[in-house]
């Protein structure tokens, strides 16, 4: 090969330069096959080229092909298999054969945002779960797989309703905003390097109006590869103030070089239940306690006052938690995957479909369908690559419009009438009563079309110097119609009421450009990487509401042109940009000491321009003890010993956009405007510092893995309205108040191989979160509007409550404590500080396999208090839980519920009551939150028709919750909504 004289110098100047290896143009094709101890093959394996950040992954033949030069070394590395080294030299075919080895769990990369790390060498917090414990499941988000996965991760799901939306925090609430239009504390979503809005969509559902849709519905969660959650600030500190909350990061799956077409289907159908009711009156106990109210009370039972005990069948008793939610909900899951490609281009096409029903009365559903699209390209030298991924998802909800069932189930008595009449129409016995189901003559539909796309340039000007760009594209476009005729009212009322109809309409569009530059070389015992680069992001949101009225025939509503009247409710639109520069460096020594720098300047257009950016960094550092010689020899039973620590500081500008500005509104048909919002152009960042210390250790070649974690967060500056006086018009305006927050605590995670045998193993998995929240500062909180929430040294859920006193022996009500003798009970009464969130949580997992079968399981464990489902007093027309019946009957009684009544006295008693150390309960349960059971057909019996895999499995989802709270769901204390539902599912999956 001849050279000019240009090109040698401009060789040797590279070389000089240490960015431009002499023998760099000197490369080969190398090619093989990577089987286990079976000679199985085995996919997915990494195949790195050492020291870079170049290499592949196996197909599913456990095929790969990869360039490379003489002087290289190849590094093979597979969850549950020991790494092998194979130096390149001359050859062009190089076969494997992996051998089990836990010594290999730390060569698990994981995906760090703007970089990969492998998790031995990280020094953040950064938690993962895979494919494997995903894409089974029979949920609709994927937040909701995370539940009892991983600790620091709290997730709840808030009610059984397919598509509503998850709470989820990472290491405690940050933030004093904490409701549903105005939340401080998400976190940051991002899916396949596309930050999404984290906000669910306002519903107006009624159903869903204060918890909304999430915007992860529409992902598959059959194509999701893997969920890395970034928890400190090591980990967080590049994404700034989009951090401050933690990160999730989504990778979707992609194809895989192969020298033919992979096919891959599974389907899955099974069935959903609400699995525990809670135990009410019967109907003689009711009408007992009924009965002796009003002889308490010295009233006399009317038809108006008394229906059930006089108009209603003494004798009738209807479970109402059964008849109006106690049916079972078909599901039905279908995924088909096709895969391919050659030596510099794969791809991956796939659809899904689910349809999950309700277990409500009528016939309602929840859809999804999906789309997806991963093309991967690389040039032969491997100095280009591309990566196109695009996500499409399409819900449908027919979920009817009120939640007023779940809450009949408990308001209703047990001898309340039929729900029909004879001939099928709606009963509504003589217009003495509500009938409840009279909800489903109205109609709610709700479509959401979510395209998530991306796509990554990468570019090697050198072995160690490159070039990447980020383009990111969301498009999400939300319809809701509800639709409310006059037959869900009483025929008596009908003259009286007009047909309606809501419209509501939401768009989210946003973009994101990030393009930088990467670095990554080793020399000897030293080893740099490094990055820079720049964010360009905005989005542009737009919501419509609008309510017709009048429609003069049922099957018209709807139709905003047959409306009598259209008002259009809210009509707005915001716009948000973001710029930022970000940095990373990273250096080891000997494989021993890690040090990583971040570093990140953020400008956000929701703050004044004064105060528009902000700069946030963090510094981590690792020291891997059990690479030094001297302690190796010297501790032969630990295969690996890790210290670990990070500080560092993060912003949040999770506020309203336009927060800074006067805001007017039209003057409804005046033709002027009147003031809707001050202007304060001073207020800013809150910010968010982060420390962290912890320890990771392997025992006995990692047959035993133990990590804890100390962290705490201190959360000021926090961005809330501040209460301004009637008088000026206005109940707020924005500001930055001397609150601070403070969320500290421990994380422990354990991993053990139980038993390691010929053709079976068995693992255990162990998370354990003591998580503890604080407001340390707020300085004249007793000035805001805080001071009747919050209490400085306290939680931010703490509860003010009144002393309990237990019942007057004498009137036989609920007593409270009257503090200061002034005969008002308010909040200055309040003396008493309960705790009422989580004491501790976590998940403990088992995995067996033996030859072709497959066996895991979860349990999720709550330590915590919460509030008791809120009934009426005893006596009034309503049942309540039959615990409850144990009533005050005479002077001098103990019993502990107070006296059957009706009256004014009795309301008022127990709503001091429910204010009181009375309404909180032990809330704490263990519930097995997953089962899975597979089977694998051998090949031998598959091969012949074609087959490279057919697996059956069975899956279930909480099963049984063991737990002394009395209601529906304990995860949701207080709360009288469908709870999460048990669902057992059965499918196969083909290989072809």
């Amino acid at each position: 090969m001849k050279f000019s004289y240009r090109q040698h110098l401009l060789r040797a100047t590279l070389f000089l330069l240490g960015v431009f290896p002499l023998s760099g143009f000197c490369q080969q094709i190398i090619k093989g096959q990577i089987t286990g101890p079976q000679e199985l093959p085995i996919p997915g394996v990494n195949i790195q080229i050492q020291g870079t950040q170049r290499g592949t992954t196996s197909n599913f033949e456990g095929e790969y092909q990869v360039v490379a030069r003489p002087q290289d070394t190849l590094v093979f590395t597979y969850m549950g298999y020991a790494p092998q080294k194979v130096a390149v030299g001359e050859q062009t075919q190089i076969n494997i054969q992996l051998q089990e080895n836990e010594n290999s769990l730390g060569d698990l990369v994981i995906n760090a945002g703007y970089y990969q790390v492998k998790d031995r060498e990280r020094t953040g917090n950064i938690a993962k779960i895979t494919a494997e414990e995903i894409e089974l499941q029979p949920v609709t988000n994927p937040l909701e797989a995370l539940q009892g996965r991983m600790a620091g991760v709290e997730v709840v799901q808030q009610t059984g309703v397919p598509g509503a939306a998850p709470t989820i925090q990472i290491r405690g609430q940050n933030s004093l905003r904490n409701g549903f239009n105005n939340n401080g504390n998400l976190p940051l979503y991002i899916v396949d390097g596309m930050p999404l809005n984290s906000s669910p969509l306002y519903s107006q559902n009624p159903m869903l109006s204060n918890i909304g849709a999430d915007p992860l519905n529409t992902l598959n969660l059959s194509n999701i590869k893997s969920i890395e959650v970034l928890k400190d600030a090591d980990a967080t500190a590049i994404y700034g103030s989009r951090g401050a909350n933690g990160v999730i990061l989504i990778t979707t799956k992609t194809g895989k070089a192969s020298q033919g077409t992979q096919v891959s289907a599974r389907f899955y159908s099974g069935i959903s239940r609400v699995s525990d009711f809670v135990d009410l009156l019967h109907t003689q106990d009711y009408l007992q306690l009924r009965r002796q109210a009003f002889e308490n009370d010295g009233v006399e039972p009317t038809e108006v006052n008394a229906k059930d005990l006089l108009l209603w069948d003494q004798n009738r008793y209807t479970n109402w938690q059964k008849e109006l939610f106690g049916k079972t909900a078909q599901l039905n899951h279908m995924n088909l995957n096709v895969s391919g490609g050659n030596e510099t281009t794969s791809y991956r096409l796939g659809a899904s479909y689910q349809k999950q029903g309700t277990v409500f009365l009528g016939d309602f559903s929840y859809e999804k369908k999906t789309f997806n699209l991963s093309v991967d390209h690389r040039s032969k030298d491997q100095k280009f690559k591309l990566h196109f991924n695009t996500n499409y998802g399409i819900d449908s909800n027919d979920l009817f419009s009120s939640n007023a069932l779940v809450n009949s189930a408990f308001s209703l008595a047990p001898n309340a009438p039929a729900l029909y009449n004879e001939d099928g129409s709606l009963n509504w016995e003589n217009s003495s009563w509500t009938n409840p189901i009279a909800v489903l003559e109205g109609k709610s539909t709700a479509e959401v079309n979510n395209l998530v796309g991306n796509v990554g340039l990468e570019y090697r000007f050198t072995e160690a110097l490159g070039f990447k760009v980020n383009l990111g594209y969301t498009h999400l476009n939300s319809e809701e119609n509800t639709q409310q005729p006059k037959q869900v009212y009483d025929p008596a009322l009908w003259a009286q009421i007009a047909n309606r109809s809501q419209h509501s309409y939401i768009t989210r569009k946003s973009w994101v450009a990030e393009p930088q530059l990467t670095y990554d070389k080793a020399w000897g015992e030293h080893h740099l990487s490094g990055l820079v680069g720049t964010t360009f992001q905005e989005n542009t949101n737009t919501r419509l509401n609008i309510r017709g009225t009048g429609y003069s025939d049922q099957h018209l509503i709807g139709n905003l042109a047959a409306a009598e009247s259209v008002a259009v409710n809210n009509n707005e639109t915001s716009n948000y940009k973001y710029h930022a520069l970000f940095a990373r460096l990273g250096y080891n020594w000997k494989q021993v000491y890690f040090l990583n720098l971040t570093a990140r300047r953020d400008g956000s257009s929701r703050f004044g321009s004064d105060d528009r950016f902000a700069n946030f960094g963090a510094v981590g550092a690792a020291w891997i003890f059990s690479n030094i010689k001297d302690i190796k020899n010297k501790l032969s039973f630990l295969s690996f010993g890790k210290l670990r620590g990070s500080y560092g500081i993060t912003g949040n500008d999770q506020i309203g956009d336009y927060r800074y500005l006067d805001t007017y509104e039209a003057t409804p048909g005046a033709g002027g405007l009147y003031p809707t919002q001050l202007t304060n152009p001073y207020f800013s960042w809150e910010t968010n510092k982060k420390l962290e210390a912890a320890i990771e250790l392997g025992f006995f070649k990692d047959r035993l893995n133990l990590n804890l974690s100390w962290y705490r967060n201190r959360s000021s500056n926090q961005l809330v309205g501040y209460p301004l006086p009637a008088m000026t018009g206005f109940t707020t305006v924005e500001a930055n108040l001397p609150a601070t927050v403070e969320n500290k605590g421990w994380e422990v995670e354990l991993s053990t191989l139980n038993v390691k045998g010929e053709g079976f193993s068995w693992r255990t998995s162990f998370n354990l979160s003591l998580p503890k929240n604080k407001l340390i500062a707020f300085p004249g909180i007793e000035e805001t509007s805080y001071q009747n929430t919050y209490r400085v040294g306290q939680p931010l859920s703490v509860a003010l409550l009144y002393n309990y006193e237990g019942i007057d022996p004498e009137t036989g009500f609920y007593s409270v404590e009257d503090v200061n003798q002034d005969g008002i009970y308010d909040q200055e009464d309040r003396v008493v500080t309960r705790f009422t969130g989580r004491e501790f949580y976590g998940g403990l997992q088992n995995q067996i396999n033996y030859k072709g079968f497959s066996l895991s399981f979860l349990f999720e464990f709550v330590k915590q208090t919460g509030y008791k489902i809120y009934t009426l007093p005893p006596g009034f027309m309503g049942n309540m839980p039959a615990g409850q019946a144990e009533v005050w009957q005479q002077p001098g009684d103990t019993a502990p519920v107070q006296q059957a009544s009706q009256s004014i006295d009795a309301i008022l008693a127990n709503n001091n009551a429910i204010n009181s150390e009375f309404a909180l309960t032990d809330a704490s349960y263990v519930r097995l939150k997953s089962l899975s059971l597979g089977y694998e057909i051998p090949k031998k019996f598959i091969e012949p028709i074609g087959l490279k895999q057919f697996k059956l499995f069975m899956h279930a989802q909480n099963l049984f919750t063991l737990t002394d709270y009395i209601g529906l769901d304990p995860q949701m204390p207080g709360s009288i909504s469908l709870p999460a539902l048990q669902s057992v599912t059965g499918g196969f999956q083909l290989n072809f």
